[in-house]
């Protein structure tokens, strides 16, 4: 650690005054809360980090070594040396691994705004310390309770005199002396070893019991003779009635130093579960990606001519996800994800009717066009980012509602960090290893260990844990992932580099991954943001641009590795037809109409029924139509029964006719007609004969057509000119919709731009407020606008122009906002002053009667 740290900063503000504009870019970059909006200088920079809800934020995405060190930081003196920190976290036998790391954990510490001062004087932020520190409210992770200056403050001078006599320390004259003695005893190894050997084995048992936490303890008004020994020596201190506290010091010393039980230098390694070829991992995932392709696809085709009804609340009911699960083949929470992801890549929406139901939208159509791999980058883009979470769907929320698929509730802000942060720990394992689910989970819990003040009701994992289960699951059933490792797209949807050939060298013991989880300290190295491309252990989310181009890349790797369209089928003996791979568009749309998928898998078979031809020839098609379509798609020859079975429906298609009466029934053959009002089932249909070859019904035309077709019939509905109405295939869509938005955790990453015109402004503010002034005949008070006549205040900015210096004035805007401003007056007229404005960086021109007054800087701080 270097020591130069002349002069010493006095305050965060004066620290972050020392910095140069790279090293607050990165605290910006890190930190982007603290430009929401632009701080107006340095010490409000200073003032909005030492916040409570932003200490907070900052302390949950520390990993858990960084952690500790701020910890460690908080129960050590204030402010604490280098060394005083070191020995806390690596206590006396001096952990090497602790030794090598601790300086960049401080870096991080210090580029985050969380500590500052030299090595010598270490101070963490006072939110910080009031977080992390002991109280009996609120106790330290580090299990440590107060020190014994803490635990005696409101002790009587005569008790605190009797402790350090029964400690074989010589009395002082004062409490403050005293405590210090008995202090210095409690920190001195020797001395306190032969002080605990003269120590009875329960009383020794009463201390390791406590050692590691909570510190505190019962004890009766008559203690036993082992908890008096220790009492009377202060290594028990009462801190209320009938509770005892070990002060910090000596659980220090029976710790051996060290403020926590485990520290954590290293992150935990991934380990390999199993190890697949390349290609297998590859084909794999292809696989499941067409699978997700024609999951989407049915479901949406099921939904065509209008979905389930929208819930009061908003959401699909319980009845109408089984009926969706039913119809897809697949478990509840399987079904809930699919139409999430068509929920969030905007292939699905509600229709906004006054009968409100689920449907395909405009550009569910236009997907449909694209090539199969390009459909399935837009899946996996829209799953890599959606903040909406599947896997709640079925818990409750805060007002203990249930959490229903499509409705409100489901976004989770962590969703897309852990999904990538999980995949980018796959990408740095050797091409074709999958790992094991729990030392994921570990990596991760050591990247974030804190779960925040949101927690999730559902389950008794931490949500982090539970998305990250849930990302392993959703990534291979999309084809990210095959065999459980990362696939060929997969890694290129990340934007990653090419895996490692073999595995990466360890950090640590049991370290199998490099350290690229710190790239706040490589930012802070380099002065520039390091993106993946260029910092092999660096794997950061995509700017949406860059996004485009890696999902770009991953579907061109995927393109190869799925089964071209096909343009026929097999027709068999038995009516039915096999499809052998997926079906090019206007093949596979005429095949849904004319006949029933029977069952999917490597191959499709569809059968070809009554209902299913009669399906066709109420589309408009002819039975020469439907052979000629057979004929040309067909590798075998059309099977006779087949051909029969068309031309069997065709033939008593549209014998009889229907038509608005209410409804009635025409024949050309009166016996059918007789036929028909003979049955009993036609009892429900309100029958009678109005003539020879016509019958009308006390029902509508679609109930009587569909009465009929029942009985055995095959019934044709006629228009009010008589002609046969044809029913084709019309899908239902809602109007143009967008995919529903990510919910930010927290405001979003600040751009370069943004990042240079922030620190711009943070400069300029700090100059007007810092900058020292020449007194004038009416000074202003500390923060006070300057205050000057209108004659003064001309003469100085016209005496401005001429010598080309720089003042300082008071200004009040329209809106009557008051603000301190360093300009350097370029002209003056027409009650006008032209000058450029150092704080905003750019010329304005200022009505000379909102000037409040003007003053002239030191010689030699202008501009």
């Amino acid at each position: 650690m270097s020591t130069e740290e002349t002069p010493a900063p006095r305050s965060l503000a004066e620290a972050l005054r020392a910095r140069d504009d790279a090293s607050l870019a990165a605290l910006l970059r890190t930190r982007p809360d603290l430009i929401t909006p632009v701080p107006t200088d340095l010490t409000q920079l200073a003032t909005r980090a030492g916040t409570r809800a932003s200490v907070v934020r900052a302390l949950e995405r520390l990993d858990r070594f960084t952690l500790q060190t701020a910890q460690a930081l908080a129960v050590a003196p204030d402010p604490a040396a280098y060394d005083d920190l070191l020995a806390l976290l690596a206590g006396d036998a001096a952990d090497p691994a602790v030794t090598a790391v601790l300086p960049r954990a401080l870096t991080v510490l210090r580029e985050q705004a969380l500590v500052w001062g030299g090595t010598d004087r270490l101070r963490l932020v006072r939110t910080a310390r009031e977080l992390l520190a002991p109280s009996p409210q609120h106790p330290s992770p580090t299990g440590l309770g107060p020190t014994v200056a803490e635990a005696t403050a409101g002790m009587s001078p005569g008790r605190v005199q009797e402790i350090v006599a029964a400690a074989g320390l010589t009395s002082t004259h004062d409490a403050v002396s005293a405590v210090a003695s008995l202090t210095s005893l409690f920190t001195d190894r020797k001395r306190m070893a032969a002080l605990l050997d003269s120590a009875s084995p329960d009383s020794v048992d009463v201390l390791r019991r406590l050692v590691w936490g909570p510190p505190y303890g019962q004890i009766t008004a008559e203690p036993a003779a082992h908890l008096r020994w220790l009492l009377d020596r202060g290594l028990l201190l009462p801190t209320a009635p009938g509770t005892v506290v070990l002060p910090r010091e000596v659980a220090l010393h029976l710790r051996g130093g060290r403020a926590h039980r485990s520290t954590e230098p290293l992150p935990p390694g991934v380990e390999p579960a199993a190890t697949h070829r390349p290609q297998v991992v590859d084909n794999a995932a292809a696989g499941q990606a067409y699978t997700a392709l024609a999951t989407v696809e049915e479901l949406l085709k099921d939904w065509d001519e209008g979905g389930p009804a929208v819930l009061r609340a908003g959401g699909l009911s319980v009845r109408d996800l089984k009926r969706t699960a039913v119809a897809l083949d697949v478990s509840e929470p399987v079904a809930a994800f699919w139409v999430e992801l068509a929920y969030a890549a905007g292939l699905l929406a509600s229709d906004g009717e006054a009968d409100e139901r689920y449907a395909a939208t405009p550009a569910y159509d236009e997907w449909l066009e694209w090539p199969s791999a390009q459909r399935w980058a837009r899946l996996a883009e829209a799953w890599l980012t959606a903040t909406r979470t599947p896997g709640v769907i079925g818990g409750r929320d805060t007002k203990d509602r249930t959490l229903s698929a499509l409705g409100p509730g489901l976004d989770r802000s962590a969703a897309p960090e852990v999904r990538h942060r999980v995949l980018a720990l796959l990408a740095v394992l050797p091409e074709g290893t999958s790992p094991t689910v729990e030392s994921v989970l570990a990596r991760l819990h050591w990247e974030r260990p804190t779960r925040g003040p949101q927690q999730d009701r559902e389950g008794d994992e931490d949500l982090r844990t539970r998305l990250a289960r849930w990302t392993l699951a959703e990534a291979e059933s999309l084809g990210v992932t095959g065999r459980g490792a990362l696939s060929s797209q997969g890694r290129a949807l990340l934007g990653a580099p090419a895996a490692p050939q073999k595995p990466a060298e360890p950090t640590g013991p049991g370290d199998k991954l490099p350290v690229h989880h710190h790239d706040h300290h490589d930012h802070y190295q380099s002065h520039s943001h390091i993106h993946h491309h260029d910092h092999p252990h660096t794997l950061e989310p995509l700017s949406p641009s860059e996004q485009a181009v890696a999902s770009a890349t991953a579907a061109r790797l995927l393109t190869p590795l799925l089964p071209e369209p096909l343009d026929h089928v097999l027709l068999q003996a038995d009516l039915t037809a096999v499809a052998p791979g997926p079906l090019k568009r206007p093949l596979a749309d005429m095949l849904g109409v004319l006949a029933d998928v029977e069952s999917k898998g490597g191959a499709t078979v569809y059968r070809f029924t009554p209902g299913s031809v009669r399906r066709a020839l109420d589309a408009g098609r002819s039975a020469s139509d439907l052979h000629d379509f057979l004929t040309a798609h067909s590798r075998t020859p059309v099977p006779q029964p087949l051909a029969y079975l068309i031309d069997d429906v065709a033939r008593r298609h549209g014998h009889l006719r229907i038509g608005a009466a209410s409804a009635y029934v025409r024949c050309d053959d009166d016996a059918v007609l007789s036929e028909i009002l003979a049955d009993k089932r036609s009892a429900n249909l309100r029958l009678r004969r109005l003539a020879p070859t016509v019958l009308a019904a006390q029902t509508d035309p679609g109930s009587l057509l569909d009465g009929l077709r029942a009985m055995g019939f095959a019934p044709a509905a006629e228009s009010a000119e008589g002609d046969v109405l044809i029913t084709r295939a019309h899908a239902h869509r809602t109007p143009p919709r967008t995919a529903p938005d990510p919910v930010p955790d927290g405001p979003p990453a600040p751009d370069t731009t943004l990042l240079s015109a922030a620190i711009r402004a943070i400069r300029a503010g700090d100059l007007a407020s810092t900058t020292p002034r020449k007194p004038t005949e009416t000074p202003a008070a500390n923060g006070d606008l300057p205050r000057t006549s209108p004659a003064e205040t001309l003469a100085t900015m016209q005496a401005a122009v001429m010598t080309g210096e720089a003042v300082w004035i008071g200004y009040v805007n329209a809106e009557g906002a008051a603000s301190q401003r360093v300009i350097a007056p370029i002209r003056v007229e027409g009650g006008f002053v032209t000058a450029y404005d150092h704080t905003a960086d750019e010329v304005r021109t200022y009505p000379l009667h909102r000037v409040t007054g003007v003053a002239e800087l030191v010689e030699g701080t202008d501009g």
